[in-house]
């Protein structure tokens, strides 16, 4: 252990602790050099995703007094750019959520900044909301989004609605580091902050308009017998449940049957230790119950309710759709229901992430959208909305998507909503239903019209310093190497999002115009692809395939032998 980790563990060692629990910590790992070494050798690291880390004791953890720093440095920023700021916070289920909100709370108040904080549990998108509902400078949400039980996080949000750019984390960052963990930070009385009116409730009244704007989103509010769609619905233990149920009742989706194990908040998870709607293990409990009663759809949405998960009742089998078939199918519905009610816009617009299905490409192409590639981060489709606004534009806009289930339809927010698409997604499942059609039906039809087009995520866990150090070695390996073939798949084209390059197969170089991230790009024959990037959120190094076959099974077989070339090559750098 070298002389800075023990320097700083000696210093939380001496420091008078507030929290029980991290006292109990320290005593517990006085002499295990290694615990001591994951959880003092850094700081947690903030980016454009703010925090995101293991709950406990130490400068490499989520705890009150990392908050606290966080927060102070967010404060002089905040101070430096606006004349009289403002910050609205929001929380979830998870494990001291409510506390954390609290601490960056007391933090921004002392600071002379105005808190409007949300008095109960919301979902992400709701913040979104309200710092543009009330005109905040900026806005946390305490959540760690879909990450086990033991980790909680610090989303950060502009004055625009939109998760932080990489400009402005920067900036923040530079503030963060000149504040020292247990000196200078301010951090009055929570009551008395209160009674000064320093942090005001937000009312029921914001959370009523957030409401109402998803309302806004129905694309076709008079489907017949929308009463007789059954849901099932699940919140994962997290803060969707108030929303989500809202919403779909208001929309008259009255057939709606929680699952009860996962229905309160519950920031240990208990039915689901990974509560990601992405995977069919948190789904399990929500599709035995949806079998007892022959639902016709389970929507699963994460703790902090941004994305969306579901289960089609197909043939009395359920079957799970990927984030990139459900985005095909609300786009595809979208599209074509809003041409034929005439509501589409001039020029109309659908953003996604580079991760994301070009199938969506080939359905833009036939229904006249121009569709907009954006880095992976649903930030960067708040931000081209933006874009869109400061031009009086917004309205261009149509749909956003990313594969991993987050999906938006309207300019009301600047992040994905999973209130918004569980309403788009019980309307599209009703629409259909009296078609007598399931979703499978439809993306069926839609693979034989427009090829079929199947993805898949491959995910490396890397834990700790070593597994850090050999991530970045993998990284600088697919950076620095030349590869012409991948599993007999000719490389076209590779893209260097780090290097801003595209280089091409016969030697000719042009230029990204995104902004530089940690990402490589392989563009292989016959519309295959390959993306190669480190998670921003977790220990985890993430590999998107996406291939294009005459069939499911074509175009399956592509992606598995891929994953064992790249399982191999992994394992031998």
């Amino acid at each position: 252990m070298n002389d800075d980790i023990y320097r700083r563990y000696e210093l939380w060692s001496n420091h008078k602790i507030e929290d029980e629990d991290l006292i109990k910590e320290l005593d517990n790992i006085k002499n295990n050099h290694i615990e001591i070494e994951d959880r003092f050798y850094k700081n947690l690291e903030f980016g454009t995703g703010g925090l995101r880390g293991l709950i406990g004791v130490g400068s490499n953890r989520i705890n009150i007094y990392t908050i606290r720093r966080v927060s102070q440095g967010i404060s002089n920023y905040l101070k430096s750019e606006f004349k009289n700021p403002s910050i609205a916070i929001a929380y979830d289920s998870r494990i001291k959520s409510d506390i954390f909100a609290i601490e960056a709370s007391k933090v921004f108040a002392s600071n002379d900044i105005k808190v409007h904080l949300f008095k109960t549990l919301m979902p992400a998108p709701a913040l979104s909301f309200a710092v543009r509902e009330l005109k905040c400078s900026a806005g946390v949400v305490i959540t760690a989004s879909h990450n086990p039980a033991k980790y909680n996080g610090y989303k950060v949000y502009g004055y625009d609605g939109c998760q932080i750019t990489l400009k402005t984390a920067e900036e923040m960052l530079d503030e963060i580091e000149k504040v020292n963990i247990f000196q200078g930070i301010k951090c009055e009385n929570f009551n008395d902050l209160i009674k000064d009116n320093k942090i005001e409730y937000i009312s029921q009244n914001v959370i009523d308009k957030f409401i109402s704007e998803v309302l806004n989103q129905s694309i076709v509010n008079d489907i017949p017998y929308k009463d007789t769609l059954k849901i099932t619905y699940t919140p994962l233990n997290g803060a969707g449940l108030y929303s989500v149920t809202q919403v779909l009742t208001k929309s008259g989706f009255t057939d709606i049957t929680i699952v009860p194990e996962q229905k309160d908040p519950d920031g240990n998870f208990p039915t689901c230790p990974y509560p990601n709607p992405e995977i069919k293990e948190a789904l399990s409990l929500g599709i035995e119950l949806s079998k007892k009663i022959k639902a016709d759809i389970l929507i699963a949405t994460d703790p902090d309710c941004d994305r969306v998960g579901i289960a089609i009742n197909h043939n009395n089998d359920y079957k799970l759709l990927s984030g990139n078939e459900v985005g095909i199918l609300l786009f595809d519905y979208i599209c074509k229901n809003r041409i034929k009610k005439k509501t589409i816009p001039n020029n109309p617009i659908c953003i996604k992430t580079i991760a994301s299905t070009d199938m969506a490409k080939q359905i833009a192409a036939n229904y006249g959208v121009e569709v907009i590639d954006v880095l992976t981060g649903f930030k960067f489709i708040g931000e081209k909305i933006g874009e869109l606004e400061k031009k009086g534009e917004q309205n261009r806009y149509i749909f956003g998507f990313e594969e991993s289930y987050g999906y938006l339809s309207g300019s009301y927010v600047r992040d994905k909503d999973a209130v918004n698409a569980s309403l788009l997604i019980c309307e599209m499942t009703a629409y259909y239903k009296n078609q007598t059609k399931t979703l499978i039906d439809v993306l069926e039809s839609l693979y034989k019209e427009y090829g079929y087009f199947i993805t898949s995520l491959q995910n490396f866990t890397f834990e700790g310093i070593k597994g850090f150090e050999n991530m970045q070695q993998i990284m600088d390996y697919f950076r620095e190497n030349e590869i012409n073939e991948i599993n007999g798949l000719k490389v076209k084209e590779k893209d260097d999002y780090n290097l801003s390059i595209k280089l091409m197969e016969d030697g000719g170089q042009d230029k990204i115009t995104l902004p530089k991230s940690n990402v490589i790009r392989y563009i292989l024959d016959g519309d295959n692809s390959i993306i190669i990037r480190p998670s921003g959120t977790e220990p985890k190094l993430k590999i998107y395939y996406s291939t294009k076959g005459n069939s499911a099974e074509d175009a399956t077989t592509v992606i598995k032998n891929l994953k064992i070339y790249f399982n191999q090559k992994i394992e031998s750098i």
